[in-house]
């Protein structure tokens, strides 16, 4: 397949119609998107990058029809794991859940054209300096044993994400409001012209999106090293990622161990780079300054080790326990809060039915083991609120007719305030 500007020019028109087409149709009003619509959208984007990669092998471009997926589920990998981060600003700042979709999509657009920049510049430096791949591979190396020991020492690098140099430094240029106008950027306040926290968190995920854009570019020229393929699946992998946070919002917490997953594929692509350095070599204190006879590793197997990666860490985190253990908070408050919500003129069916739902995801709560139980509600305090709240709530209406305490209440009573 011919790579040549015309092919470019399309290429990068497609892509702006679509982040247009999200702008103008699915955030210029404020809601919150279903799971039907955030699920059809979802299938739509993956479905374009899909197809995308059979046009290489149309023109009968194997090598990068290969090489394009590798990149796309390596990248689609490294988005999920973004997410985290930004589920955490939001968290942060309060970002009300109808307006996150704009907040979402102004971090997939600054995302895109901060890594667009790195890929220019990447090959700039490629082109000029192919030992450059040391470099990388070692970054990536790093990285990842830099992940793994976060993961293994519990520690939080993404806590202070909503305070970050960025954040300091456009409050010190504009006054902020504490709360917010809408979705507006800038709000009038005692006569005064004033940002919001929806500029600031804006703030705060493109400064991310340049730090995540570090091991993202050198992760993908370790699969490639042709720009239009990095490009294409870097743009593709980030288009959809705003409904699939809508649709995965509840399981993000639930793949424990993906930060090892990532691990390992940074780890893997880390090692790809030194060996295709060491094959091309020109560093005059490695061999002589001549290449070195080693295997290298071919994008096929890089692929195939990547989704049987990706699969494991899915597959090991919603059957592990402390996965099992999250799925039962989750749901008891999901269903704790629908019970919350529902109307005064509910009918008592749909009352008792959903009653029902909160009892028996309280119970699997309330029977968790003490080391998941401490841990979970250690960080995820808004579990026990939820839960507790509801169950007050229910209590309180029980104990109005002259009815006895659900038998979920009577287990949180008996032996302290548990969830």
């Amino acid at each position: 397949m011919e790579i040549n500007a015309l092919t470019w020019i399309i290429t990068i028109a497609v892509i702006i119609g679509l982040l247009a087409f999200d702008y103008f149709f699915h955030v210029r009003k404020a809601h919150i998107p279903t799971i039907r619509e955030a699920a059809i959208w979802s299938a739509i984007y993956v479905g374009i990058a899909l197809v995308f990669g059979l046009v290489f092998f149309l023109f009968g471009d194997t090598q990068h029809a290969v090489e394009y997926y590798a990149g796309y589920v390596t990248e689609k990998a490294l988005s999920v794991d973004n997410l985290f981060v930004f589920l955490i600003i939001m968290a942060s700042f309060k970002v009300p859940r109808e307006y996150q979709q704009k907040v979402l999509l102004f971090g997939i657009t600054f995302a895109l054209i901060s890594r667009t920049l790195f890929i220019l510049l990447g090959a700039v430096v490629i082109s000029a300096w192919s030992d450059v791949f040391y470099l990388f591979g070692l970054f990536l190396l790093l990285l990842a044993g830099q992940q793994l020991k976060g993961e293994i020492t519990g520690s939080d690098d993404h806590k202070d994400e909503s305070d970050n140099v960025m954040v300091r430094l456009a409050k010190r240029v504009l006054p902020a409001s504490e709360k917010y106008d809408g979705d507006r950027l800038f709000t009038w306040q005692n006569g005064k012209r004033m940002m919001t926290p929806m500029l600031l968190v804006m703030v705060a995920i493109g400064a991310t999106d340049i730090l995540f854009a570090f091991d993202s570019i050198p992760a993908i020229y370790g699969l490639t090293q042709e720009p239009y393929i990095v490009f294409t699946a870097t743009a593709f992998s980030l288009m959809g990622l705003r409904q699939l946070y809508f649709l995965i919002d509840g399981l993000l917490d639930r793949l424990v161990y993906l930060t090892y997953g990532l691990s390992a594929i940074l780890g893997l692509i880390g090692v790809k780079l030194i060996l295709h350095a060491l094959h091309e070599n020109n560093l005059p204190f490695i061999n002589g300054g001549e290449n070195v006879p080693v295997q290298e590793i071919p994008t096929g197997l890089s692929l195939l080790l990547i989704v049987v990666i990706l699969a494991i860490t899915v597959v090991a985190s919603l059957l592990s326990p402390k996965g099992k253990a999250l799925i039962a908070l989750q749901n008891a408050e999901k269903f704790s809060y629908r019970y919350t919500v529902l109307d005064e003129s509910a009918p008592a069916e749909e009352r008792r039915e959903a009653a029902q739902k909160m009892d028996r995801w309280t119970q699997a709560a309330e029977d968790l083991s003490p080391k998941w139980r401490a841990e979970l509600l250690d960080h995820k305090d808004k579990y026990s609120r939820v839960i507790r709240t509801a169950h007050e709530t229910r209590l309180a209406s029980a104990q109005s007719v002259g009815q006895d305490a659900p038998v979920s209440q009577r287990i949180v009573d008996q032996d302290g305030p548990t969830v």
